[in-house]
């Protein structure tokens, strides 16, 4: 009777450990994945030899601050900056 319940109580515990990995290996995996998909590929730099001279002034419609762009991608048009999270306005 003894050995019977000895083999009993072996065998839970030894299912215990085989359940207690198999979750762990299941966060481990889980986790591995989610941050897998933070990897974001940095944008690309510009060409150096594309940047043209330019001349534009932006205002914050919100505070008021200005900004003169003096260099951008050639065959671009630059987007306005942001500034009080709103776009600047060009100024003339």
């Amino acid at each position: 009777m003894l050995g019977h319940l000895l083999a009993i109580s072996t065998l839970g515990w030894v299912l215990r450990v085989l359940v207690a990995a198999a979750v762990a290996i299941f966060i481990y995996a889980v986790g591995a994945s989610t941050l897998r998909k933070f990897r974001i590929a940095p944008d690309e730099q510009p060409d150096p030899a594309a940047v043209v001279p330019v001349s534009l002034r932006f205002s914050c419609s919100v505070c008021g601050s200005e900004v003169t762009m003096t260099s951008a991608q050639a065959g671009e048009a630059p987007d306005a900056p942001r500034h009080c999270r709103e776009d600047m306005v060009p100024v003339d």
